[in-house]
């Protein structure tokens, strides 16, 4: 085998894993952003039915004490 084709044959390869390192990389700072993103949904799905759950109680307490006096 000649001695040009041995070096492109060994430049293709660092080539290519390089390749596959940069696209690794890419999928696992996609992966991290996507979980950034769940748990973000996550935390208002939560505050928000803490807020209605707060809500319910206070109305439930200021109806019972409306129904108590009358």
């Amino acid at each position: 085998m000649p001695v040009w084709m041995k070096a492109a044959g060994i430049g293709g390869s660092i080539l290519a894993i390089l390749a596959l390192i940069i696209i690794f990389l890419k999928s696992i700072i996609a992966f991290i952003g996507f979980l950034t993103f769940a748990v973000k949904i996550i935390i208002v799905i939560v505050f928000v039915v803490l807020f209605i759950a707060v809500g319910l109680m206070v109305f439930r307490t200021w109806n019972a004490k409306r129904k108590h006096v009358e």
